[in-house]
């Protein structure tokens, strides 16, 4: 949690969105609200009203998971929230399932398929999300990804086992990705109800994350590269295992410099701040002191990422949590790894180390 948090500013308190309730919190930007089924319990999305080709009616922004709750809210919004008016788009950040799992079925229409409209969506983040949504395993979980941990330390059979038993874990939360879809580059300019949106890239937390600024509006919409009260995680997984995820990340933050300090940042998780500037350094000191412990403790000996999780994350963590904290830790030994300052090495137990020149 950011222990600095109170040196951002709330606009709107502590009040938050309600589950099938819309809430404007920028001219023609409204806050959704939905549950998840995880210790990070809640996502953010998006409205915004628009105009396309003529037809008047709403942007979606981001979707949820495949889940029959917040299938209903969505239902609800749908024929109270939105004034007669269809969607004409849906736009999602990136692949994760929180993001994307419901795209197809929103893209659809939902239930009474009211419409049928395009997906906008990076390149990046569409091939991964099809590619994960027809395969047998995922990030977090199968029989990958309990390898993949294995080989770095994670050695507790109950918990390997409940990765394997994980391999349909991304599958079951996205049952499906739209097999069309509008792409989003760096630097495109979108046009959504009365203002410009530039699509905005980022690394490290996903393959091609995207976010939109508007500097007329004030508005940036970060997706979960700017998040107010946790860091975006950023892991090394099983597809990419020699990564520099942490590296992509923190140059990434570059891109966020220059927008208005001012601007109403509008996070996938916790509540809408102003302080962007503010965020920003506090992100890149909390990864500063997060790379310092990892330099001690690589100093006083070669460490697995099994050995940093502890280091790095000082609670009790169940299968899920252990996922990502594994592969966040991993991000910052391969960060130090990839520079030079750290060296790795496989032992005759089959787990991954590093350390420094003296201590390999």
């Amino acid at each position: 949690m950011n222990a600095l948090e109170h040196q951002l500013d709330y606009p709107f308190g502590d009040t938050l969105a309600e589950p099938g309730r819309i809430r404007e919190v920028a001219p023609g930007v409204y806050w959704v609200r939905m549950p998840l089924p995880f210790a990070l319990d809640h996502i953010n999305l998006w409205l915004l009203r628009d105009e396309v080709d003529g037809r008047q009616g709403w942007t979606v922004i981001d979707c949820g998971i495949a889940d029959d709750v917040i299938k209903r809210h969505w239902e609800t919004i749908f024929d109270t929230q939105l004034d007669g008016l269809p969607v004409l788009r849906v736009l999602v950040t990136h692949c994760h399932p929180d993001h994307v799992g419901l795209a197809d079925w929103l893209c659809k229409g939902g239930v009474g398929e009211r419409w049928s409209v395009r997906l906008w969506i990076t390149l990046g983040e569409y091939l991964f999300g099809r590619v994960m949504s027809a395969g047998d395993g995922s990030n977090a979980g199968g029989e990958a990804a309990a390898r993949h941990f294995a080989r770095h330390g994670l050695t507790d059979a109950d918990s390997l086992e409940k990765l394997r038993n994980r391999r349909h874990y991304y599958a079951n939360l996205v049952p499906s990705v739209p097999s069309q879809f509008r792409r989003l580059r760096d630097g495109d300019t979108v046009s959504i109800g009365a203002h410009q949106w530039r699509v905005v890239t980022g690394y490290g937390h996903s393959p091609e994350h995207c976010a939109l600024y508007s500097e007329g509006a004030g508005v940036l919409i970060s997706g979960d590269m700017v998040l107010p009260r946790i860091s975006t995680n950023v892991s090394v997984f099983d597809i990419e295992p020699e990564g520099n995820p942490l590296a992509l990340y923190l140059e990434s933050l570059g891109r966020y410099e220059s927008m208005r300090a001012d601007a109403l940042v509008l996070p996938s998780h916790g509540r809408p701040f102003r302080g962007l500037p503010i965020r920003i350094a506090q992100l890149r000191a909390h990864h500063d002191a997060r790379l310092a412990e990892v330099r001690q403790a690589c100093a006083r000996g070669p460490q697995s990422a099994a050995d940093i999780v502890p280091i790095m994350f000082r609670r009790q963590l169940d299968i899920h949590q252990m996922t990502f904290a594994m592969g966040e830790a991993l991000a910052h030994l391969h960060l130090l790894w990839h520079a030079g300052e750290l060296e790795r090495i496989e032992g005759h137990d089959g787990v991954v180390r590093f350390g420094t020149g003296g201590s390999v």
